[in-house]
């Protein structure tokens, strides 16, 4: 299921753009995650290790490779399709793990050979249920060290409706000043994936392993719900350090 560098760097760079339409200040957000992982590892002796949660085709692990050229990450997803796109276009920001977060075992197939100083993720856990999403955060939690960090970038709703629909507003303002919707949208993309032949073999794998989950993923949980899932799970603090609109960055301290 080998691709072609060009291959894969056509469709990465038409999912960079499609991305655009669903991240509000998609850049600045990870910006502001690698500046967290940055200050939490400063003071690492060694290599500091990173794991990136549904890493899709390696956008946030190519930016904290840049980053922090001395870290190890580790980017995990389950679809085979973004993956092989990760691997083929970003060879060498991450070791790529084909495993589906939050079910039984997947930590084990990380193969991880010391205690986590940080995991990443953007735009990914909203796709996990509420009991998924707290077993997420407690094998997380079991894997980080002492003061290791949960670092969470996505669209979480406030809870009083009022407060959600201003700042979705808000971000839906900023994302037509900024013409994002002039890009393809995410079932664009995947209508076009189809149409390459270069990329059947690996859509049919993607298909025989997981239903098309569409845009919209599961219900969103607001931005308390997730705090409370974090500190149940054995999280020390957490809470948001950065927003725009509805779209955080949370930061969970171990």
């Amino acid at each position: 299921m080998g691709l072609s560098l060009a291959t894969a760097e056509r469709w990465v760079e038409r999912w960079e753009r499609q991305q655009q339409r669903y991240a509000v200040e998609r850049e600045e957000r990870f910006t502001v995650i690698a500046d967290v992982v940055e200050h939490i590892t400063a003071s690492v002796t060694g290599r500091p290790l990173v794991v990136d949660l549904g890493c899709g085709p390696g956008s946030l692990a190519a930016r904290l490779a840049r980053r922090l050229p001395g870290a190890d990450i580790v980017a995990v997803d389950r679809d085979p399709l973004v993956l092989e796109l990760a691997r083929t276009h970003h060879p060498d920001a991450a070791r790529y793990v084909d495993a589906v977060i939050g079910e039984e075992g997947w930590t084990e197939s990380l193969g991880l050979d010391r205690p986590l100083d940080a995991a990443v993720s953007t735009t990914a856990l909203h796709y996990l249920s509420r009991d998924g999403l707290r077993r997420t955060y407690r094998h997380i939690a079991g894997l980080l060290r002492p003061g290791g960090v949960l670092v969470n970038g996505d669209h979480l709703p406030q809870d009083e409706p009022g407060l959600a629909g201003i700042a979705g507003h808000i971000g839906r303002r900023r994302a037509e000043r900024q013409r994002v919707f002039a890009h393809e949208d995410w079932s664009s993309w995947w209508t076009a994936v189809a149409e390459d032949p270069e990329l059947a073999d690996l859509l049919t794998a993607r298909r025989s392993r997981q239903p098309d989950r569409g845009t919209g993923g599961t219900a969103r949980l607001s931005l308390s719900a997730h705090l409370g899932l974090l500190r149940e799970a054995g999280f020390g603090c957490a809470g948001a350090v950065w927003q725009y609109g509805d779209s955080h960055v949370v930061v969970a301290i171990r």
